[in-house]
């Protein structure tokens, strides 16, 4: 596991729902989730957005949940269960290199990355893959804590994401992240 990963330990935290009183999943994603999409949640922990995205795809859509700690999968599994959307969850366990996707290609409406492209060891091979994955003109929220990355690594993950094909379409407010909203060009 890659230095940066966050512990599985703070995934109990992370996935609170305290947190939902700082970042609403509902209110962040819902301009961008509807009924019947395919979406994909890169570094989903244990679902604190797949869920609330699980429910909003509705039955007919899915949730690539993408982690690379198997026990942060298996937390969201159970939880998902438990909320009901098992069936419209998918799990996928990554490397620290790859995400893994290549059998996504163009299937993808809608990718969310959510404080976890810091801990990446490679963000450019993640927008390479994530662009290959989603349908043309399809977008992807990216979010960074603001008190732990800097704006300069934000421009920096901004730029290698322009170099893999992305445009830059907006900068939705979000509560202590710095973030934009891509476009697959």
């Amino acid at each position: 596991m890659a230095e940066r990963t966050c512990p599985v330990w703070v995934g109990y935290f992370l996935a609170s729902p305290v947190r939902k009183l700082y970042h609403n999943p509902v209110k962040i994603l819902s301009p961008y989730i509807k009924d019947g999409m395919k979406v994909i949640d890169i570094g989903s922990a244990m679902g604190f957005f797949s869920i609330p995205a699980a429910k909003m795809v509705g039955k007919s859509g899915k949730v690539v949940c993408i982690d690379l700690q198997k026990e942060m999968l298996e937390k969201l599994e159970k939880r998902a269960r438990k909320a009901k959307v098992l069936a419209q969850i998918e799990l996928h366990h990554c490397s620290e290199n790859l995400l893994g996707i290549d059998s996504l290609k163009n299937q993808i409406d809608f990718a969310l990355a959510f404080a976890v492209l810091h801990e990446m060891n490679n963000v450019s091979n993640v927008f390479n893959e994530v662009n290959k994955a989603l349908k043309p003109n399809s977008k992807m929220l990216i979010a960074e804590p603001a008190g732990h990355v800097t704006k300069e690594a934000f421009e920096l993950t901004l730029n290698a994401s322009l170099k893999n094909n992305f445009k830059v379409i907006g900068e939705p407010e979000i509560r202590g992240s710095l973030s934009a909203l891509l476009e697959k060009k």
